[in-house]
């Protein structure tokens, strides 16, 4: 910048020379001298005044140094003054404090631990859990049905496989809120649940137990159909197995009829055993993806923890998860972390149910009420029984079953 002022200033002289030279008559010399004193006269100006501009910088400079420093030395004196009141701390008396303290917490500690393992050494070992426990005997006590697998096959050839419904309430206005479809068999005029009649899932049984559900989802469809169009709908409960969403046949099949009524599949559920659940397959898995697909939801029964992802599990259209009544009031701390009365609205942010099963008694309701649970099933609320009459369907009843031979 200082450059371009010294080259105005050098063409300002020579525009003088060359007027006065021109117009004032100055000879050559005189114009010559006469450029040569303004451009040193602009040029001590501009250079006075750079220097004064320089020392007004280099001032502000200082003053900004000063401002510092003077700060600094105020931090220095602040922190002075905190390091020789530390010293004169005398921590002896508070550090022997910590150190009792911790004695106490170690002995403290060591209490907890001997009272633990002597309630360990003295609890009682568990007894096998019967169907209102909830729990499995587990994987080593293999279920037998008492009805042989050929009597089986016998009845669904026959047409003597019927559905009856367990209705699952709404506490506690104990309102229907949906109901689970349960498949029984006419053995000698008598009607056989399905822990007596259901095969092994191993060879020959597979196929009966994919013709069972396969049976009892046309009945499920069948029954929310029908609901609609009497403009009552319903949910439903359909009992589903690793044996048809394993293999391929049975799931195009039931996919097929899925297909055809798109519009009523929100009402169904297909639930699985929590063991199933837990040990399914690839193939298994894209089984249940597609029927979440199709639009059927999921549901989760005889869990025998609540310690579950729910964020997961809802993002694969888990609807319901069910638990027994039993040890949910019993021993919840077993099930869960959460209070018995906050898990049930926690499970639901994510939009899934909790259900208690096994509500055999009405003392077992009053405690699902304390505890806030809204879903419930069992036979103190409804016994399982034939559908309603308007939705029953005897005729169709009869072409199903004739079909399914």
């Amino acid at each position: 910048m200082q450059g371009l002022v010294y080259i105005f200033v050098g063409i300002c002289a020579a525009a003088l020379a060359i007027a006065a030279y021109f117009l004032l008559g100055f000879t050559p010399i005189e114009s010559l001298l006469l450029a040569l004193v303004v451009g040193l006269g602009g040029a001590l100006i501009e250079e006075r005044s750079a220097r004064r501009r320089a020392f007004a910088r280099l001032e502000r400079g200082v003053e900004d140094m000063g401002r510092l420093l003077a700060t600094d030395a105020r931090a220095g004196q602040v922190l002075s003054e905190r390091v020789n009141a530390i010293a004169d701390l005398d921590l002896g008396p508070r550090l022997d404090v910590i150190e009792a303290d911790m004695s106490v917490l170690g002995t403290v500690v060591r209490q907890v631990a001997e009272a633990v393992s002597e309630l360990e050494s003295a609890r009682p070992q568990p007894r096998p859990a019967d169907d209102r426990d909830g729990f499995d005997a587990g994987p080593a006590l293999l279920r037998r049905p008492s009805v042989p697998l050929g009597e089986v096959r016998r009845a669904l050839d026959e047409g003597r496989l019927v559905h009856h419904v367990r209705p699952i309430m709404r506490l506690p206005q104990r309102k229907v809120q949906a109901y689970t479809l349960v498949p029984r068999l006419e053995i000698d005029g008598q009607l056989v649940d399905p822990p007596e009649f259901m095969p092994v899932p191993h060879g020959e049984g597979d196929m009966v137990i994919r013709r069972i559900e396969r049976i009892g989802a046309d009945e499920g469809v069948r029954i929310v159909r029908r609901a609609r169009l009497l403009g009552e709908p319903v949910s439903l409960l359909l009992d589903i197995s690793p044996s048809t969403l394993g293999d391929r046949d049975a799931l195009d099949q039931l996919l097929s009829v899925l297909a055809a009524n798109r519009a009523v599949n929100p009402d169904l559920a297909f639930a699985l055993d929590y063991r199933d659940w837990a040990a399914l397959d690839r193939a298994a898995a894209d089984g249940v993806a597609a029927l979440v697909q199709q639009g059927a939801g999921l549901a989760i029964r005889n869990a025998t923890t609540l310690r579950l992802d729910f964020a997961g599990l809802a993002e694969k259209g888990v609807r319901y998860v069910a638990t027994a009544a039993r040890p949910f009031l019993k021993s919840p701390s077993a099930l869960t972390d959460f209070h018995a009365s906050d898990i049930s609205d926690y499970i639901r942010r994510f939009g899934i149910n909790l259900l208690i099963t096994g509500t055999d008694e009405e003392t077992d309701i009053l405690g699902l009420l304390d505890d806030g649970i809204r879903l419930a099933e069992g036979r103190a609320l409804g016994a399982l029984a034939p559908l309603g009459p308007e939705l029953s369907d005897e005729a169709g009843d009869q072409l199903r079953r004739a079909g399914a031979r």
